[in-house]
């Protein structure tokens, strides 16, 4: 049997490597969010924290506890509009990025 990387891997690797995908992913997330899919926003936003922020640097940025970031991005994760919108201003003051939407 082939050996492969995992689904978490190959997607940080893009996001590192590719700032027009990380821009995109970074839109996609919040668009999610606010379309209701919690789950799958709350997954991407973690796969960009983990690629280029970190959540030490995402904790000291957004002056949220690190604990409390991994808990709200978790799976299960069901983040307050505050703690939301603290590590979305987060991400975007670490890496540049705002999230652009059509109107």
């Amino acid at each position: 049997m082939a050996l492969t990387k995992s689904y978490r891997e190959t997607v940080v690797k893009r996001i590192k490597g590719d700032p027009a995908f990380a821009r995109a992913l970074y839109a996609e997330a919040v668009s999610a969010i606010l379309d209701g899919e919690a789950a799958v926003g709350l997954s991407q936003l973690r796969d960009i924290v983990h690629a280029l922020v970190t959540f030490p640097e995402l904790a000291r940025v957004t002056g949220v506890p690190e604990k409390s970031l991994h808990r709200a991005l978790s799976a299960h994760g069901n983040p307050t509009t505050a703690t939301l919108g603290r590590i979305t201003s987060g991400i975007s003051k670490a890496t540049g990025y705002a999230p652009r939407f059509a109107v």
